[in-house]
């Protein structure tokens, strides 16, 4: 594989540069005196801010736009053999590389890379993890895979040796990192476009904790079904978190305010204080939903290994009200208050719900628009098992993503199983169709959430005239 010479910057074309991940690279490659050029299908504000920083920005995907001077390309998963722009980088056998790859190697120009993974909630647990460091003046270099209000945007660029990615599991990217501590947040079946089944998936995060060299650590999540097979024959040290006593970091008392933010009674073990008369510390929220309180658990483990005081820890839990497209209040429609979330797997989908129950409301609407043909096949009935937590739902088409509808899937599928379980659901075809249904249907004191990790957010922003 090629290898960067980051002390002698070079030409590099990014194809789909405005993918959150993306743009962030570009932007750390920018900053780093690297000539950066790239191509996406359309115009956004992560392309316009990539283009104010001096990257070359091409609107649709073109051989001529890789030009003599490219030196090297990198292209996401999401990007097929035939791409015009791959083809024509190879025809002109310039090296190419994944993302991942490229944040792999970035990863090693720091000297304590920590990479978030899981299943679920990696961008709400890196998001916390950026707030605490930042909150602690550890000028760490940030990438997130969503918008982070505290940072204006999803990249920020530190001097200090803290790196802080998110890591996917998709594609079994993340084997292409070189972390020094490493999070496990959850592991379930996803992806299965790519992955067999849920010892495939195991394994792959196996693979990953593996990583791990001798002197770093794995804070894991102790709750995940098969774990042993996760940690098995690991060299590195072991953090464990967890709903009990058994676990290194475990909640006692949860409760709830009345926008359904928890609080808790953060309890370590002996291992985890290293000291037999740790206090118990009450923290506090400012995000939603019992998941969060795992998230919350993960973060602190990771900040007690990095020394951070434990009053600069709660004050950055506390003040962190999440990141866009999960549980985000987009505003209020007369007496209706609107919501989105990211959420587009069943686990996800019954948290937010379960974290809606909680929040003022009379009825929950949840417009969902599932995410990929192969996912919703994949997990049809437990689609329909956590939809039906909502009072009423709302089918939009399936967003393909990066895939063709060659297996027979539609979302009329997904109504006739909610169906079955008598939940009040409906499906359109149309956004248009969607937004009128609920301007005649939703009545002043529901909760409006839409839902998915397509385009779903435009319906809410629609009605709000946003």
């Amino acid at each position: 594989m090629y290898n960067i010479d980051f002390s002698k910057p070079i030409s590099i074309h990014f194809i789909g540069i405005g993918g959150i991940s993306m743009s962030g690279l570009a932007e750390i490659l920018a900053d780093r005196s690297f000539t950066v050029s790239g191509s996406d299908a359309k115009q956004s504000p992560l392309t316009e801010s990539l283009e104010k920083k001096g990257v070359t920005v091409y609107y649709g995907q073109n051989a001529s736009n890789i030009t003599d001077s490219v030196q090297l390309v990198v292209y996401t998963a999401a990007i097929r053999e035939d791409n015009p722009e791959l083809l024509a980088a190879k025809a002109r056998k310039i090296p190419c590389m994944t993302r991942a790859e490229l944040l792999g190697q970035i990863m090693k120009n720091y000297k304590l890379p920590i990479a978030i993974s899981g299943t679920h909630g990696k961008t709400t647990t890196t998001s916390m993890v950026s707030e605490i460091l930042l909150a602690a003046d550890m000028d760490p270099t940030l990438s997130i895979g969503g918008i982070l209000k505290s940072i204006d945007g999803n990249i920020r660029i530190g001097s200090s040796p803290y790196f802080v990615t998110e890591a996917c599991e998709y594609t079994n990217s993340f084997l292409s990192f070189f972390p020094k501590i490493g999070l496990i947040l959850n592991v379930e079946e996803d992806h299965m476009d790519f992955f067999r089944d849920i010892e495939q998936i195991r394994d792959s995060f196996h693979r990953f904790a593996k990583l791990l060299p001798k002197d770093g650590t794995l804070i894991i999540n102790g709750d995940i079904k098969g774990i042993d097979t996760i940690i098995s024959d690991l060299d590195c040290n072991i953090i464990t978190y967890g709903t009990g006593p058994e676990f290194d970091y475990f909640p006692k008392d949860i409760t709830y305010d009345t926008l359904a933010r928890p609080s808790y009674t953060l309890c370590r073990s002996l291992k985890a204080s290293d000291t037999k008369n740790s206090p118990a510390e009450r923290i506090t929220l400012g995000v939603t939903g019992q998941h969060n309180v795992q998230n919350s658990l993960a973060a602190i483990a990771l900040a007690d290994l990095l020394d951070i005081s434990s009053e600069t820890v709660k004050s950055a839990l506390f003040s962190f009200c999440g990141t866009d497209r999960r549980f985000e209040l987009k505003g209020k429609l007369g007496e209706i208050t609107v919501l989105d979330d990211y959420a587009h797997h069943p686990t996800e989908i019954k948290a937010t719900l379960q974290a809606a129950e909680k929040y003022p409301h009379k009825d929950i609407w949840c417009v969902f628009q599932p995410h990929t043909y192969t996912r919703t096949k994949a997990f049809l009935s437990d689609f329909a098992g956590a939809l039906s937590l909502a009072d009423h739902v709302v089918l939009t088409d399936i967003f393909a993503a990066r895939e063709k509808n060659t297996i027979g899937i539609s979302s009329r599928d997904l109504l006739r199983e909610l169906e079955k379980l008598g939940a009040d659901c409906h499906y359109f075809p149309s956004f248009d169709e969607i937004e009128n249904f609920l301007l005649e249907n939703c009545s002043q004191g529901d909760l409006l959430i839409t839902m998915g990790a397509g385009d779903v957010v435009k319906i809410g922003e629609k009605l709000l005239g946003i």
